[in-house]
């Protein structure tokens, strides 16, 4: 098994981008999971302009990520400015596989400014411990091997394949790699492991692919206590073979850290 922070360490320069190769305990069937295509995508970013989260680019304020194909083989990222401004950078990432273009993701940085204006509208939910609840994990279907580096509590709502007429779910998250310290990269890699919420509607395991993915960032601030994040999924529409999810992400504490959207294919 390659440990996410070794995973990430191991992308080096080729050409005008750079390359990283991703063992077989981090796939989902035969390609890379969304979630890690799109940490990929960042860390490529902050290798090309910033160093680090710390340094060289501002705080993340949102996302647009399509997952166009599957990214398998030796994967190859191009990261590239569209527009720098004063307190704004906008670049686009491009992940390329054996089969070509993979994934394209495009960042929005932003410095923060002062304002007049504040105003919050995400509640915080009833936070159970997520040592109270019940490992999620441990029935994920075959090929799903990324799981193995994530532990996953299943907080509220519907279970995937319970036929359930309410799909959506709360989940507790964390990285199962020992010490791994909060970052945007790895927090990426984990908000798309669970299932999308449209898997509640079946009752046996079906194809899901997430076709799209727009984050917005909630604070500059990407902090938790021992790891753990807390992510609701719900489908808000399911028809015509697609799903349309809300995803919402708190930290430990409860503060909101993340709100997301998926455009999810749904099969059978």
């Amino acid at each position: 098994m390659t440990e996410f922070t070794a995973l990430m360490a191991g992308m080096i320069r080729s050409g005008e981008g750079w390359s990283v190769n991703v063992s077989g305990d981090w796939l989902q069937g035969r390609t890379v999971y969304g979630g890690l295509a799109a940490a990929l995508c960042m860390q490529a970013a902050l290798n090309e302009f910033g160093g680090s989260e710390a340094t060289g680019l501002p705080p993340l304020r949102s996302a647009q990520i399509a997952f166009i194909g599957p990214a398998a083989g030796p994967l190859q990222l191009t990261a590239s400015v569209l527009r720098k401004g004063k307190s704004t950078l906008f670049a686009s990432v491009d992940l390329v596989g054996e089969a070509g273009l993979a994934t394209r993701a495009m960042f929005c940085f932003g410095a923060a400014r002062e304002s007049a204006f504040r105003h919050v509208a995400i509640g915080t939910p009833e936070l159970k411990d997520p040592e109270s609840c019940p490992n999620f994990f441990r029935t994920a279907p075959e090929g799903m091997s990324f799981v193995q580096h994530f532990e996953g509590r299943f907080a509220s709502g519907s279970p995937p394949f319970s036929g359930s007429e309410d799909p959506q779910m709360s989940l507790w998250l964390r990285h199962r790699e020992a010490g791994i310290a909060p970052s945007l990269v790895a927090l990426l890699a984990l908000a798309d492991a669970p299932p999308p919420a449209a898997s509640a509607r079946s009752t046996a395991p079906s194809p899901l692919s997430t076709m799209t993915w727009s984050i917005d960032m909630l604070t500059d601030e990407i902090t938790t206590d021992d790891g753990w994040w807390l992510i609701h999924n719900r489908a808000e529409q399911i028809a015509g073979g697609y799903s349309s999810q809300a995803m919402t992400l708190w930290n430990r504490k409860g503060t909101p850290i993340m709100a997301s959207r998926q455009n999810v294919a749904v099969f059978g």
